[in-house]
């Protein structure tokens, strides 16, 4: 069996520019947006591991939210998660993969979960 190291930030909201329909075009919508990242993983984490031999789960929000750029309309919300994968790949070598969950909280009606999955590999 191999390890592997999964950072992850979970349920994060943040208002994006996204949609297709008239409705949803020039105003920012709530996301709310699960990140898991695959990571390249140590040898051993002793008590005293500096942080250099992960990564801050801050830079998982931030690519999710100050990363995304500012005033661009993304139609779809794979754009969007497509955006913070590149984010994170560019950020660190060492992340392997990235999982991005977004649900579009504006659409539901009856507390419904509606969005997308994307799965990324490093290339």
């Amino acid at each position: 069996m191999t390890d592997s190291l999964i950072l992850e930030v979970a349920d994060f909201e943040h208002d994006v520019l996204t949609g297709i329909y008239s409705e949803e075009t020039g105003k920012p919508q709530p996301l709310r947006i699960t990140i898991r990242a695959r990571m390249q993983v140590a040898d051993r984490y002793d008590p005293d591991t500096p942080l250099e031999a992960s990564k801050n789960y801050m830079d998982l929000k931030f690519a999710a939210s100050d990363a995304l750029p500012e005033g661009v309309h993304f139609k779809l919300i794979e754009a969007v998660a497509d955006h913070i994968c590149e984010t994170l790949f560019v950020q660190d070598r060492r992340v392997e993969a990235v999982t991005v969950k977004i649900v579009k909280l504006a659409i539901a009606e009856a507390n419904e979960k509606i969005g997308i999955t994307l799965h990324r590999e490093r290339k």
